[in-house]
């Protein structure tokens, strides 16, 4: 594994650190292959149910690094489009991975590195993270997903004007606007991360799995189409060992112990 991505094995789950803080981890092509790595070796671990993704340092990900690969030379223009393809490789292994994925955004994200967050599926940050869509400030277009999940998180009405103005949302704003799910004292940031992670890791993890697969299906389905999803996942739900632990749990009255057995689950939401 690259040191580029710092791995941290916990019980039942993984914290994925990007590690480039000199550098605000912005990402490069060998940051972002050691990522990619680092999903797939988590998702193949029948052992590892939930992921927490952060950043070292001050910042989560302050985007693509101004490296050669994109910076415009004597030979002529970059292919943007291929530099493109590794970072939305990032964005669906993050949204198609079988486990619930939890991001501590820890400073600025900014244009790739904001959706690197806004793809995980519980998103905490510090009150000194900034989100930032500044592509226009330099003759870009958003790229990594930005474009689909702003409209679909803040309206379509905020996701134009952030793209078009390049204006910095901080974690309050972004938290009211619903792009997050809670802002937290810095201090608390990973602390809190790590034990809602923690938590996750004990919960049904292929009942997370079918949750993760049915509102990525919304985003496309038709009301008719997602009640049948619904329904088939469901009958699946209901025949896990995971459902019948959990109704002898509410019924002896105590906290039910669920196993997570994810064979099944993963094939699934991965295939």
């Amino acid at each position: 594994m690259s040191d580029e991505i710092r791995v941290e094995r916990r019980e039942g789950w993984r914290k994925l650190v990007l590690n480039r803080p000199d550098k605000l981890n912005a990402a490069n092509e060998a940051m972002l292959t050691a990522l990619l790595a680092a999903l797939d070796d988590a998702a193949a671990d029948r052992t590892c149910r939930a992921l927490l993704l952060t950043g070292e340092g001050r910042g989560f990900c302050a985007g693509q690094e101004l490296g050669p690969a994109v910076v415009p030379g004597p030979d002529g223009p970059p292919d943007l489009a291929k530099v493109a393809d590794l970072h939305h490789r990032v964005v669906r292994r993050l949204r198609s991975v079988a486990l619930p994925v939890v991001c501590a955004v820890n400073g600025v994200a900014a244009g790739a590195g904001a959706s690197y967050a806004l793809a995980c599926d519980i998103v905490l940050a510090g009150r000194s993270a900034r989100f930032i869509q500044a592509f226009v400030k330099i003759g870009l277009v958003p790229d990594s997903g930005a474009s689909f999940f702003l409209p679909r998180l803040i309206g379509e009405a905020r996701a134009r004007a952030l793209a078009m103005l390049g204006e910095t949302v901080d974690a309050e704003r972004a938290e009211a606007w619903g792009m997050i799910w809670r802002v937290l004292d810095n201090a608390a940031l990973l602390p809190e991360a790590e034990k809602l992670a923690a938590h996750l890791a004990t919960q049904p993890t292929e009942a997370l799995a079918a949750m993760k697969r049915m509102f990525a299906a919304s985003a496309t389905n038709t009301l008719d189409a997602q009640l049948d999803l619904e329904q088939k996942l469901q009958g699946d739900a209901g025949r896990s060992a995971d459902y019948a632990e959990g109704v002898q749990g509410f019924l002896e009255k105590r906290a039910p112990v669920f196993r997570g057995d994810t064979r099944t689950a993963r094939g699934k939401a991965e295939g």
